[in-house]
């Protein structure tokens, strides 16, 4: 038993220390924003898999491998759960005028009246989180 545990204690350890560890450790599907060596701009992909050399990822329905070595920072927000699309309906109800009996006629103020309005949009995505910086040795 003490010797399972100074074994998973080792492994957490070693771990800590090996920034990759966390991007093998992300689940498939993801979104990742890669920012890569030479690149001015970085580029967000869903997460593949993740090897000690390399990261897969699918960017525009293509399996792309990038080697380690020319990342620089990667960050990562999970799959959304759920709908892809939010319906949200508003109803608005304006009360009856108080005062005076209201004057017949077309100049005359109603009574009470609503109205109602629906929108649909995406649902909204997480923050990224950077889990691997580059770092020189």
């Amino acid at each position: 038993m003490k010797l399972l545990i100074s074994f998973l204690l080792g492994l957490s350890v070693q771990a800590a220390d090996d920034p990759w560890a966390k991007i093998k450790a992300l689940a498939s599907g993801g979104e990742v924003r890669i920012v890569k060596k030479g690149i001015a701009q970085p580029f967000i992909a869903q997460l593949d898999e993740a090897t000690n050399e390399s990261i897969v990822v699918v960017l525009k329905n293509q399996q792309v491998a990038i080697p380690k070595e020319d990342i620089l920072r990667i960050d990562y927000r999970p799959a959304v759960k759920g709908p892809k699309m939010v319906k949200e309906t508003r109803t608005k109800t304006n009360e009856a005028p108080t005062g005076p009996k209201p004057i017949p006629g077309p100049v005359a103020p109603n009574g009470p009246s609503s109205s109602s309005s629906t929108s649909i949009s995406s649902a909204p995505k997480g923050d990224f989180e950077t889990v691997y910086r580059f770092v020189r040795h």
